[in-house]
């Protein structure tokens, strides 16, 4: 009996003992294998994609004059101002010519709504009794138009184009409100036309010189009218120096000093300064009234006024 108890206590703690060694070395195993697990467990990468650089929008174009200085082949100086941006253009009746007309709103003075907007005013064309094309103004026609000469033709919104009247222009349907014909084209697709290089057939000259104050207005590929004038050229002087600029198509204006002028502001509505070197008129002429049609150039196109007279709907 005595032998029996001695040896269930040391079985026991054999067993015990091989239970421990067992478990120990279990977990002695498990425990790097675990640590190693965890040392292993990286938290994943996160690739960054930057965005694409936002491009902000491009301002809208701003209504502007451009002015340059072209020296022609013969040494003449040519001064051409485009007109950049909305802009709209009004033609305006001259106190003498083609003088008051019943209906008629753009009258001798540029009138105080413009004047916040003006940008730019320039000389008409020959006086109506010289018979060098016809003239309308706000659907009244004062002289009438003939086929085959350089128009300026103005819509009731105040866009402008140049065109040969009857050759495409107006275009079937147009709504014309203002026109102001004036001999043959100095520029035809984008060349001076060979009328240009005889000075004889633009108009009588003042004392009979080849070389007089001249001035004419084109039109480019994209649409912006252009006006060149010189206080000293030929006809084939303001053809090339438009061309140059890339008129594709120009009409002669007025000649002689008395009558050539263009003023051009900075910005809109700002005080006016005289373009063409040695003009004979000063910088407000047009504002205090002048006896002869002429043209202003506005900024920021206004709202159209109601549907033109029956008498704008016209065709060549």
């Amino acid at each position: 009996m005595y032998v029996s108890i001695i040896k269930h206590p040391l079985l026991a703690a054999i067993a015990l003992t091989a239970t421990c060694a067992v478990g120990c070395s279990a977990a002695a195993v498990a425990a790097p294998h675990t640590a190693h697990s965890t040392a292993s467990a990286r938290p994943p990468t996160v690739t960054r994609v930057s965005a694409p650089p936002i491009t902000p929008p491009k301002p809208p174009p701003q209504p502007r004059v451009s002015i340059t200085s072209v020296r022609t082949a013969d040494g003449g100086l040519v001064t051409v101002a485009t007109f950049l941006g909305p802009v709209r253009f009004v033609l305006h009746d001259g106190s003498a010519d083609p003088g008051p007309v019943a209906g008629v709103r753009a009258g001798p003075v540029v009138s105080s709504a413009e004047r916040g907007q003006l940008l730019a005013a320039f000389n008409g064309g020959f006086k109506l009794s010289a018979g060098a094309g016809g003239y309308m103004q706000e659907g009244h026609v004062i002289s009438a138009l003939r086929p085959g000469l350089a128009s300026l033709v103005i819509d009731r919104s105040g866009r402008a184009r140049i065109g040969v009247w009857g050759s495409g222009v107006p275009a079937l349907g147009e709504a014309v409100y203002s026109v102001r014909e004036n001999l043959q084209p100095l520029v035809l697709n984008g060349r001076p036309t060979p009328a240009a290089a005889d000075w004889t057939v633009w108009g009588a000259s003042l004392g009979g010189g080849a070389y007089v104050a001249r001035s004419a207005v084109g039109q480019n590929a994209a649409g912006d009218l252009m006006y060149a004038a010189s206080m000293s050229a030929v006809p084939a002087d303001l053809a090339s120096a438009l061309a140059s600029r890339g008129a594709r198509i120009a009409m002669e204006l007025d000649i002689n000093p008395e009558w050539v002028q263009m003023d051009a502001a900075s910005k809109p509505g700002g005080p006016l300064r005289v373009e063409v070197p040695g003009q004979y008129r000063p910088a407000d002429q047009y504002l205090v009234g002048w006896t002869r049609d002429f043209f202003t150039v506005l900024a920021s196109p206004a709202s159209p006024p109601a549907a033109p007279p029956r008498s704008a709907r016209i065709r060549p």
